[in-house]
């Protein structure tokens, strides 16, 4: 018996004249957030996942599961609604991670503030998340989550619905969660911000690995400090994260695109 071979291929004609303006939007700044996660070695092969809820709906974008971050291009990523139905998705054979939408759709699900989750499995942050001490407040960076990071235990794969309850609740109202022995996740009411917020969580992790690795005393400062600046370094106590910062960040992508070798995110 014949059998067809995997349709695993990457070339897919452009959706942008087949989707809302506010959807192809979507589409570029998710496809663009993949490939600086990528930029900022922030990624676990083809593993993790970032959503991004399609304004004014209940549908969520996310990644294909077998492209590495750096090949998702705006038309690859799937639409699918916060239970994980998919909506749409490029022919292909490729799927979706359920881990994407057990952690995600949960969050989304449960907080309407958040447009944007993202989850990571980097080498520093899983160090962090095995460390019983949790995070530090060591630098200004990882001051930033002080009474703003929830911690929540690991219960194996999330593959089972039912942690979704438990995810939330340690979640809470904040923006970032330290999954214990697993890894990291941040969220946001902008794209911009969740990556922002990863990005300061991801550095926080790799500076208290190395200071750690160095085998000599650590300082902290006192509780009034730690508490002051925390609030300082809030979205809104002194400007919105990510903003001024994303078009940074496109510019940096579009000048790199030019050799990388890959689609560009825009197609």
């Amino acid at each position: 018996m014949d059998h067809a071979a995997p349709r695993y291929h990457t070339d897919w004609p452009s959706v942008r004249d087949e989707v809302s303006a506010v959807e192809w939007q979507a589409r570029l700044d998710l496809a663009a957030c993949y490939r600086l996660m990528d930029a900022y070695a922030m990624t676990d092969l083809i593993y993790n996942h970032i959503t991004l809820r399609i304004p004014g709906t209940d549908h969520l974008l996310i990644n294909l599961y077998g492209l590495l971050y750096r090949e998702i291009t705006a038309t690859s990523l799937v639409k699918i609604d916060v239970e994980g139905n998919i909506l749409w998705k490029p022919d292909t054979d490729y799927g979706i991670n359920k881990s994407g939408y057990v952690i995600h759709g949960a969050i989304h699900k449960a907080r309407p503030d958040v447009a944007a989750v993202i989850h990571t499995h980097t080498r520093a942050g899983m160090a962090v998340a095995a460390m019983k001490c949790g995070l530090l407040p060591m630098s200004q960076t990882s001051i930033r989550f002080v009474g703003h990071l929830g911690y929540h235990d690991y219960e194996g794969p999330a593959v089972d619905l039912s942690e979704r309850e438990r995810i939330v609740a340690d979640l809470g109202a904040h923006d970032a969660l330290v999954f214990r022995n697993h890894g990291l996740l941040t969220c946001g009411a902008t794209l911009p911000q969740a990556f922002n917020t990863m990005y300061q969580l991801e550095m926080s992790c790799r500076a208290q690995v190395d200071a750690m690795a160095a085998r000599t005393e650590l300082t902290m400062p006192g509780e009034e400090i730690l508490s002051k600046t925390a609030h300082l370094y809030q979205p809104g106590a002194r400007r919105p994260y990510g903003v001024l910062e994303w078009h940074a960040m496109l510019r940096q992508l579009e000048a790199d695109q030019k050799n990388s070798g890959f689609p560009p995110y825009w197609d």
